[in-house]
């Protein structure tokens, strides 16, 4: 019994279609071993699943890359020529971006700064003095749970005892309400 031809066209069936594309692809790697095998050739098969798996054959003793550059040499295209230039100007987009962060890091810690004008000193100025204002209230944000716990942990009794040691009971009073000022201008707002 012979096997009919069929019409080649998409299989609309996807398992039928993964079944066909797993036998073919199993045949024709056995072909191509075959043919490196009996005929000495280097032989390179590489294939994509229509899920973009990726299937390959390659001769024993060879690699895909010696087969792409025994290519390259013998059709004379430079397969990595186009993908190198990319890659330089990206370098290059990259080298310039670290020149100029190294040039701000500089000009942060006050070197570099015979090149900028009025305006340039002006604005960075204004840019360490916003930072510096951002570190101090994280910083007294973080420290004044510590305070805060800390006042209320002496009772009153406990800060007078303290207190009597080095003054007198008027001075006593008078670091009492020094302490409740305080207290006062942080609920209030007032120390910065």
């Amino acid at each position: 019994m012979t096997r009919g031809k069929i019409q080649i066209k998409r299989i609309e069936n996807q398992t039928n279609r993964q079944v066909t594309y797993s036998k073919r692809r199993n045949g024709l790697f056995k072909k191509a071993h075959e043919l490196s095998i009996l005929c000495d050739a280097r032989v390179s098969v590489i294939m994509f699943s229509s899920s973009n798996k990726l299937h390959e054959y390659t001769s024993p003793n060879t690699s895909t890359k010696e087969i792409i550059d025994m290519y390259q040499k013998a059709s004379g295209v430079d397969i990595w020529a186009s993908h190198y230039e990319r890659m330089q100007e990206i370098k290059k987009q990259l080298l310039e971006t670290n020149r100029n962060l190294r040039k701000q890091i500089k000009q942060r810690l006050g070197e570099c700064l015979d090149e900028l004008e009025i305006n340039d000193l002006r604005r960075l100025e204004e840019e360490m003095e916003n930072t510096t204002n951002l570190v101090r209230t994280k910083k007294f944000k973080s420290l004044l749970p510590l305070s805060f716990f800390s006042f209320f942990a002496f009772s009153a009794a406990n800060l007078q005892r303290e207190c009597k040691v080095c003054m007198s009971i008027r001075q006593t009073n008078t670091v009492v309400k020094g302490v409740l000022v305080i207290i006062k201008d942080i609920f209030i707002g007032n120390v910065v």
